[in-house]
């Protein structure tokens, strides 16, 4: 025990993920909030929300730093170093990574010098990265050590493929950091697991197909993506393309386990609404059909709704899968200690176009559970209610003029359930410009989708 953080370490992060579920409960947790959309012509922000259940300030919003233009969206972030670089003593977990999806704009903000309110550090102009790389719309944001990679969704005129940006640990811009997408059509999520010379990546759309609204016809068009990528992670190529058919429409987020001697793991479907379990044996990539959410017919829909899963994540120790149905509202959480046949332990309703629940903790949810983020003791899951500025328009245009939600919901990491905490709301209808939507969350000391052990 010789590391500031606890660990044997002196780098940031956690030796291991055991070591990760031992971490000290986090007092604040930080939120990405939009106006791109809202018709509020203020920039969006990065919230600092007070989870410590002791403080007079517990569940309010208590610190906004705002970015300098309006019209980003932000929309995922990340880390500059997290347990990849547990060993390195030279790194600090100090620097948010927040881009604008529609700007490409890079902002580097400072959470560890006060924490509580974190100020902006850094700007990585999003003209300048389109020049040097033709790369547009970031995504996903990973570091790996001292680097730092982050998935682009399109070329510098919108258009797929798109690639990898890679920057130093100063934010400097390398350029791209793919050698070979391949087949690769779209893209989207990312993850790799170090130690199999894995990296999956997923495929969307591209930005001029998804910026404007969801349109169905485009599916039909093939402007939709439906495969995944097994990457030669070491030789930064496309080793296989999977084409996951109909049942695999929009696959979304990608999740290894988190143990690090692992290969299962497990993409989301989003327009499929099915969940596709992965693994590598003897060199070989199997990926398999392990849940299917079903569509369920609705009045005045125009097709068989789905459930539309957008987000998924995987508990520190591996044993829970959660996953959120953005149309049909609920949440939900599968014993995965059989990663090829998960079992369905919990469930709860927020909001949603089902109207199984329409309120929650006195509140009209305009909206449903899309981000999710899990505490690394796998006990407390911070949700919040958008997905994407046109998409929130099209699906919940209520949300526009009354913002998002964010509730915890407490999950039991032995027996399995969940329950949402009746003391806890943030509205973000009452932010001081006016509604503002509530997109993902990290937590000061990791999280469940942010670390990998090399």
């Amino acid at each position: 025990m010789s590391g500031s953080n606890g660990s044997c370490c002196a780098g940031p992060g956690y030796a291991s993920p055991q070591d990760a579920i031992k971490a000290p409960r986090e007092k604040v947790v930080y939120t990405i909030c939009i106006y791109t959309g809202t018709g509020v012509e203020k920039p969006d922000y990065l919230a600092t929300i007070d989870v410590d259940e002791g403080s007079p300030t517990y569940g309010k919003v208590i610190h906004r730093t705002e970015m300098p233009i309006v019209g980003d969206e932000l929309h995922h972030m990340g880390w500059n170093a997290c347990s990849s670089c547990n060993t390195d003593g030279s790194m600090e977990r100090k620097y948010l990574i927040i881009p604008g999806v529609r700007t490409t704009n890079f902002y580097i903000v400072d959470t560890a010098t006060d924490p509580r309110k974190p100020t902006l550090h850094k700007t990585i102009d999003g003209d300048e990265i389109k020049a040097k790389t033709n790369l547009s719309a970031p995504h996903t944001v990973h570091c790996l050590g001292a680097d730092i990679i982050v998935s682009m969704l399109g070329d510098a005129d919108g258009n797929g493929p798109g690639g990898f940006l890679h920057l130093d640990k100063d934010f400097n811009i390398i350029g791209r950091w793919e050698n070979d997408l391949g087949e690769m059509k779209y893209n989207y999520d990312f993850w790799y697991q170090p130690r199999h010379n894995m990296m999956i990546s997923t495929e969307w759309a591209s930005p001029n197909t998804f910026m404007p609204g969801f349109d169905l016809e485009d599916v039909a068009r093939g402007k939709y993506g439906q495969h995944v990528h097994f990457w030669d992670f070491k030789n930064r190529k496309v080793e296989q393309s999977v084409d996951l058919g109909s049942e695999g429409l929009i696959p979304l987020e990608a999740r290894f386990l988190h143990n690090p001697d692992s290969t299962h793991g497990f993409v989301g479907a989003a327009l499929a609404s099915n969940i596709f379990h992965y693994h590598k044996d003897n060199g070989k990539v199997e990926i398999t059909k392990v849940i299917d959410v079903p569509t369920v017919d609705v009045e005045g829909f125009p097709v068989p709704m789905p459930s539309l899963i957008t987000d998924i994540l995987i508990s520190m120790d591996d044993k829970y899968l959660y996953f959120s149905n953005w149309l049909h509202g609920d949440l939900r959480q599968y014993d995965i200690s059989d990663p090829a046949h998960p079992q369905l332990t919990g469930q709860v309703w927020i909001g949603g176009l089902l109207g199984k629940a329409p309120e929650v903790n006195g509140r009209t949810v305009d909206g449903a559970p899309q981000m999710i983020q899990l505490s690394l003791d796998g006990k407390r899951m911070y949700v919040t209610t958008s997905l994407f500025s046109t998409w929130d328009n099209q699906f919940y245009p209520s949300m526009k003029d009354k913002g998002g939600l964010m509730v915890v919901v407490d999950c039991d990491n032995v027996n399995g359930g969940m329950k949402i905490r009746d003391d806890f709301l943030v509205d973000f209808n009452d932010e001081p410009h006016g509604p503002s939507r509530a997109h993902e969350t990290r937590y000061p000391g990791g999280d469940c989708s942010s670390d990998i052990w090399i």
